[in-house]
């Protein structure tokens, strides 16, 4: 059974917790759909909770958050080191949104506010390599997103997965180890509605409408979740 340990960046906003629970739980309901078995443990790394010493996982997850992976907060700085740790040990890595930029920044890329403003809404991004384990295949997927950064250099070694005009390194990996996307496969439309209707007056003008319209297509977030999976489990 594959065992993932799920580094939480964040915690919800109040008005939403009881419908949505956590970011970790949002993961865990997306990963349990899925065709591989698994189990998951649950760490919010913001309030300094990781796994002890003796626990060892297939993968360790990073999720997003409202901060900035740039940022000097002493959890940010702790998460970073306990990640370099992992990466040097030849664990494997996952990263979604803030987690995709910080795993960028600490293994030697470049992220920063984007010049577009704000990723909101459904987007779509096409594939610029393809591996075995991205099965089913696609040359397309769609994911929900709620990002003001992006990653502007991937580190040495790293391979472009995907990408659109909007966000030029989408997805990203490295060798067998790293695997990182922008957008949130855990993100389901009741909660991306309510997030930006809290939001809304962070947004340009214009952008909100769009984004809001663009959210009953749905995303690809279970197709992510499964080569996900797939990665953590390929040699």
């Amino acid at each position: 059974m594959l065992s993932i340990c799920i580094l939480e960046t964040d915690q919800l906003r109040p008005e939403l917790v009881a419908d949505f629970h956590s970011y970790g739980q949002l993961f865990k309901q997306l990963f349990e759909r899925q065709p591989v078995a698994a189990r998951f443990d649950v760490f919010n790394v913001v309030a300094g909770l990781y796994p002890g010493s003796e626990q060892r996982y297939d993968a360790y997850l990073v999720t997003g958050s409202k901060a900035d992976a740039f940022g000097s907060e002493p959890w940010i700085e702790q998460l970073r080191d306990f990640l370099r740790a992992r990466f040097a040990q030849g664990d494997k890595l996952l990263g979604i949104c803030f987690g995709h930029q910080l795993l960028a920044l600490l293994l030697g890329g470049q992220c920063g506010r984007a010049a577009q403003g704000w990723g909101l809404g459904v987007h779509q991004y096409s594939l610029a390599a393809h591996k075995p384990w991205m099965t089913p295949a696609a040359e397309t997927f769609s994911l929900l997103v709620s990002h003001q950064d992006q990653v502007s250099r991937l580190p040495a070694g790293a391979q472009l997965l995907a990408s659109s005009a909007f966000c030029p390194v989408a997805a990203y990996c490295i060798a067998d180890q790293v695997l990182c996307f922008q957008g949130h496969p855990e993100f389901v439309e009741g909660y991306a509605g309510r997030l930006m209707d809290l939001r809304r007056d962070a947004y340009e003008p214009g952008l909100y409408e769009t984004a809001r319209a663009s959210l009953p297509g749905g995303h690809d977030g279970t197709l992510i979740a499964q080569w996900m999976m797939q990665f953590c489990l390929a040699a």
